[in-house]
């Protein structure tokens, strides 16, 4: 907990605008009386989810897609925007339908990130699906993305792969092993 309290809002504007971010920028001042401007990425919509996909067989569901940012192929799992008056449990369940072609019997709350808060406003909720079964609608995707089955065995192989870098994936893969782990010692 910190024991300072937020600064105050003096002034904020639009100061550039796509179709998926506003550039906001803040003039704030801190309670010693410090003012300074800050900016910030605005998402559009209610944040995003993420969904780490677990097959009968054991297996973990990953997506290879192109990224922009890095200008490659990156491997990572199903995410997308929720839509405005959605829940995130019902944008996880219609992602995985339109990236993956499944739904989910169960999705389980694993974690919520936020990303680069000191300038992006945005979070991400992520969930573990199972009970998966087959269930296609069609997404807004450019291409078919290529699904990637990693038996949950071999999981740890992933942190090596090139194509496996972003911080958001990694993490939650982090937290899969460790709820993996808790699972497997309850079942005891």
């Amino acid at each position: 907990m910190s024991k300072h309290h937020p600064p105050r809002l003096l002034d904020s504007a639009i100061a550039a605008e796509s179709r998926y971010f506003k550039i906001e920028e803040l003039h704030l001042e801190f309670s010693n009386g410090e003012r300074r401007f800050y900016e910030r990425l605005v998402g559009s919509g209610q944040g995003a989810v993420m969904i780490l996909p677990i097959t009968e067989q054991n297996e973990l569901l990953l997506i290879s897609e192109y990224a922009a940012g890095t200008e490659r192929y990156e491997l990572g799992f199903v995410k997308g925007l929720v839509d405005i008056g959605e829940q995130p449990i019902d944008a996880a369940n219609r992602e995985l339908q339109e990236e993956i072609g499944f739904k989910a019997d169960s999705l389980q709350l694993l974690t919520e990130l936020s990303v680069a808060p000191g300038y992006f406003s945005s979070h991400m909720t992520v969930f573990i699906a199972q009970g998966l079964t087959p269930s296609v609608l069609v997404g807004d995707e450019p291409e078919p993305l290529e699904v990637i089955n990693v038996p949950l065995n071999d999981i740890d192989s992933l942190y090596s792969r090139k194509e496996f870098s972003e911080a958001r994936s990694v993490a939650s893969l982090l937290l899969l092993e460790k709820w993996l782990k808790q699972k497997k010692a309850r079942n005891k």
